[in-house]
């Protein structure tokens, strides 16, 4: 593979300026000009691209800037698997399936970089170091995002990780844009939060030595108070790094913080979704009618941002970067709940309601579900309508000779459900002022129309039933064609609910009645 990309890259003819490729190369301010062009003869380097947003970046550039050279991809050997093997599980997912019938030679511009984001200079050796000397435009969305990762880990993947990105992007002269995708929560414990980057409550240097010298159980052991107002290390690692990337403002930096990212709008496909974190595994059990109680604060926005909008944004943001220069590390806050807000009451009727209207196969109970903001309360449901009913439908499935799954889905849905419940029962103002500006720019573009990111140019309602067929086809692999099963099958159970209710209210009203005479 080597070999295939060192025949590709003629290293000393590009930097002698030679290379007839980088010929339409024009970074000045042009009046409508087009962004596409500007990625003409483009070298670009994406770390994260076999994740979510990732995905979508890579397939975004390859259809949307059809005149890009190379997207040299950060990849590390994972579960057993090498890079090349990694590699072609990539060039095979859903997500390229229109790039595949229609210009299948634009995957060829991808090319694996063996490499890793916790190691010094991205642990890429000195040969494919020297292709990446041509690399003019960065997206680095490399991060864990796990809630519940242990601090020395995500520091060592979100802090220690970005600092060597931006050492290795020192070395690459031809640079014109590095876009470092945050999160909208990296500021988290503040309730209005700008597009600036705010001092971070550590050095980010002193937290890394910290997580290197101690034991990691010495770590987890301070690791609350390290936190001090975070809720999770996720949150305080992206903060630190972005005051590390607004520390080398020698180079063309700027900052991308999405809120919840979910599933895309329109691009790749309208739905199109690859996991179940957050958001999308409580959409898929409401769905199924497995989730049905949550402790929420349901007034509150809940701030969600489709996946092409954030693939747009990035996009946008290194072309402004390159051609515009706005200034000292631009920050964007890719949210839309000052511009497109959706309260989490709101947000779960409309789940509730395209639940129904189409439900999935695997249905296992009829759609229901309400936030309540007691504990008490939420305690006395998550008993009763979820570990009650997968208690009894695993004694079902024991006397079937089955496995019983249904207790330990329960405690791991309620894991994941504590984890959120700090974005749930809070909400934040974010200041949009960069986007806009990026929106204005952008606009004088000839192909802006084909870069959408601003976060009021859908309607909510017909998202979200978008979405829940995205989860149908993407995650649970349940096509169209099994509507109709699926419809009359959710009929019976509602009348099995209707029954459910009433045998509970007379039981009720009988245990009522004796009490008071």
């Amino acid at each position: 593979m080597q070999e295939i990309m060192s025949d590709k890259m003629d290293l000393d003819k590009s930097m002698n300026g030679n290379d007839p490729q980088f010929a339409n190369l024009n970074y000045s301010d042009m009046e409508g000009e087009s962004i596409a062009d500007h990625y003409r003869g483009a070298v670009v380097l994406v770390t994260g691209g076999t994740g979510f947003v990732g995905k979508a970046l890579l397939e975004k550039l390859l259809r949307s800037c059809p005149g890009i050279d190379t997207i040299y991809v950060l990849m590390r050997p994972k579960r057993g698997l090498s890079v090349e093997q990694r590699y072609k599980e990539l060039l095979k997912n859903q997500v390229f399936d229109r790039i595949r019938s229609r210009w299948p030679e634009r995957l060829n511009k991808l090319y694996p970089i063996t490499g890793d984001v916790s190691a010094p200079n991205l642990g890429v050796s000195e040969q494919q170091q020297k292709l990446l000397r041509r690399v003019h435009t960065v997206f680095h969305s490399a991060a864990t995002v796990k809630f519940t990762e242990p601090l020395h880990a995500a520091a060592q993947l979100n802090v220690q990780g970005t600092a060597f990105m931006l050492e290795l992007a020192g070395t690459m002269p031809l640079l014109k844009a590095l876009v470092h995708v945050s999160t909208a929560y990296s500021n988290a414990p503040r309730g209005s939060i700008d597009e600036r980057v705010y001092p971070p409550a550590y050095d980010p240097d002193s937290i890394v030595r910290c997580t290197k010298m101690l034991p990691a159980e010495t770590v987890e052991m301070i690791a609350a108070t390290l936190l001090g107002d975070h809720p999770n290390p996720y949150t305080l690692t992206k903060s630190l790094a972005e005051s590390i990337v607004y520390s080398h403002t020698e180079l063309p930096v700027c900052i991308i913080r999405p809120s919840i990212v979910t599933a895309a709008h329109q691009e790749p496909y309208p739905g199109w979704i690859d996991n179940i974190y957050g958001v999308t595994g409580i959409i898929m059990e409401i769905s199924r009618g497995t989730y049905r109680s949550g402790y929420c604060r349901e007034r509150y926005v809940v701030d969600l941002v489709p996946v092409d909008l954030v693939v747009n944004s990035c996009i946008l943001a290194a072309w402004r970067q390159a051609c515009k220069k706005p200034g000292r590390c631009p920050v964007y806050n890719v949210t839309s709940g000052s511009i497109n807000p959706i309260p989490w009451g709101h947000f779960t009727s409309l789940c509730v309601k395209w639940a129904r209207e189409n439900p999935t196969k695997y249905v296992m109970w009829y759609p229901n579900f309400g936030f309540t903001e007691s504990r008490l309360v939420n305690t006395f449901w998550e008993m009763t309508c979820h570990f009650l009913p997968a208690f009894l439908y695993d004694l079902l499935l024991r006397t079937q000779g089955r496995k019983a799954i249904m207790m330990k889905l329960a405690r791991r849905f309620k894991m994941a459900a504590a984890t959120g419940e700090y974005f749930a029962n809070h909400e934040w103002q974010f200041g949009v002022s960069e986007l806009a500006a990026l929106r204005g720019e952008a606009e004088g573009a000839r192909d802006a129309a084909t870069f959408p990111h601003w976060p009021d140019e859908f309607d909510w309602d017909t998202y979200i039933g978008a979405y829940m067929l995205g989860i149908r086809r993407y995650i649970l692999k349940d096509g169209i064609e099994s509507l109709p099963q699926a419809r009359t099958k959710l009929k019976r159970l509602y009348w099995v609910h209707r029954l459910f209710q009433a045998a509970t209210g007379y039981y009720l009203f009988r245990f009522l009645a004796g009490r008071l005479r």
